[in-house]
């Protein structure tokens, strides 16, 4: 194992270590997080060790946590490409032509319109919900739909319905889903050029 490799079992141990006193913290005292070297643990490679502390630790998704989390899976997976990338599996040429591989893969064209037309479609009935006083979508399945493929659909739900923008306590959708659609076409990018 070279030092690339031990640097990451390195950064993801402390990853994993920093989200379980910060879950300590949060249920212990009234100040003292560590959010902020969480972030730049995870982007330092920690994404991996801080994603198993969650689901060891905090399982439970609320709205407090659901930025953190959004940002940290949209990490990893980049990492994930980007350290495959490095790892040489790609293939010979870069291509940017996107059009050919989706002409290529029919299906995944077919998939990602059905699932953003029900992000959309989701996003909607949570707007109409929300003016009736209904019960509403929960946002794990919203941002949920958004991950698997529907970002577009709700991105643009979010901004033609004014859902989910107004707010600063609703980042996790006004930041998040545009991550989501950056880590989404980086995926899409590495794909193409395997």
């Amino acid at each position: 194992m070279g030092v690339l490799g031990y640097y990451l079992i390195i950064i993801n141990v402390i990853g994993f270590i920093l989200f379980a006193v910060n879950t300590w913290l949060y249920s212990n005292t009234a100040e003292g997080q560590v959010d902020k070297f969480l972030t730049i643990t995870a982007i330092l490679g920690g994404s991996l060790g801080i994603l198993f502390s969650i689901l060891i630790f905090d399982r439970k998704a609320v709205k407090g946590n659901m930025m953190s989390r959004v940002f940290v899976a949209c990490v990893f997976v980049i990492q994930l490409v980007i350290f495959l990338a490095f790892q040489g599996v790609h293939g010979e040429k870069l291509t940017f032509a996107f059009w050919e591989f989706f002409a290529k893969y029919k299906i995944l064209l077919v998939y990602l319109g059905i699932i953003n037309v029900a992000t959309f479609i989701a996003f909607g009935v949570d707007k109409l919900a929300a003016i009736k006083k209904k019960s509403r979508i929960r946002i794990i399945t919203l941002l949920g739909l958004c991950f698997i493929g529907g970002s577009v659909g709700g991105l643009s739900a979010m901004y033609l319905f004014h859902h989910k923008t107004n707010k600063i306590k609703n980042d996790f959708f006004t930041v998040g889903v545009p991550l989501i659609i950056l880590m989404q076409v980086i995926v899409i990018f590495y794909l193409m050029n395997l």
